[in-house]
């Protein structure tokens, strides 16, 4: 079993409207810019697409980054991530 503080977190930030596609690749651009710069222990970030209006732009970390990622980059939401890196 998983420790809890060794779980992978996948935050998520939803883009929504006729340029929601546009906006969240824009702003993964910027998630991957801020995983380097800060050095986080993955390198997994991504987007996926549900409509022409909804996307979403994510970026995995370790929960033990969480706490700071969060609140520096303001996610809208959040799931523990159970794919692999």
């Amino acid at each position: 079993m998983e420790k809890l503080l060794d779980r992978k977190i996948k935050i998520i930030w939803d883009f929504r409207g006729p340029t929601a596609s546009h906006t969240a690749e824009h702003y993964l651009k910027h998630l991957k810019e801020f995983a380097e710069v800060e050095e986080l222990e993955y390198d997994l970030e991504g987007l996926e697409h549900f409509s022409p209006t909804h996307s979403i732009a994510y970026l995995v970390v370790n929960e033990v980054e969480l706490k700071e990622v969060r609140s520096i980059l303001k996610p809208h939401r959040g799931q523990v991530y159970s794919g692999k890196i």
